[in-house]
């Protein structure tokens, strides 16, 4: 069983900064990809960026390439999603995921795997 808490949240402007935490429980956090997601109420939730239990491997989604850069500490049972260079069409709830899966973990559903309970971002123009 893993329980994930994100934070880092918040309102900033366009072309600004924010970083993303997810804080997880449990012994075997190093044993799990670990990825973020977002939602917003008119779309889909997408696949933002995952990481492998090592840190070794990273995928992004390629609206993100670049500006984005996911990580993780396996000793403080935390990852990180490094956002800069934020645009407005960035803006959605935040999500944390978790599963032992690496290759298809962009397809995650939220029956599956582990889930934080989100965090806003919102980007102003």
């Amino acid at each position: 069983q893993v329980q994930l808490v994100e934070s880092g949240g918040g309102l900033v402007q366009a072309g600004g900064s924010l970083r993303l935490s997810c804080a997880a429980s449990g012994r075997t956090f190093s044993s799990y990809t670990m990825a973020w997601f977002r939602q917003t109420p008119t779309k889909e939730r997408e696949f933002v960026a995952a990481i492998s239990w090592s840190g070794g491997h990273t995928y992004y989604a390629d609206s993100v390439k670049g500006r984005f850069t996911i990580s993780r500490d396996n000793a403080k049972n935390t990852v990180y999603l490094q956002m800069n260079s934020l645009k407005p069409e960035d803006t959605a709830v935040y999500y944390c995921a978790a599963d032992t899966r690496l290759y298809t973990i962009m397809a995650l559903t939220t029956s599956e795997g582990y889930w934080g309970q989100g965090t806003q971002v919102t980007v102003s123009s």
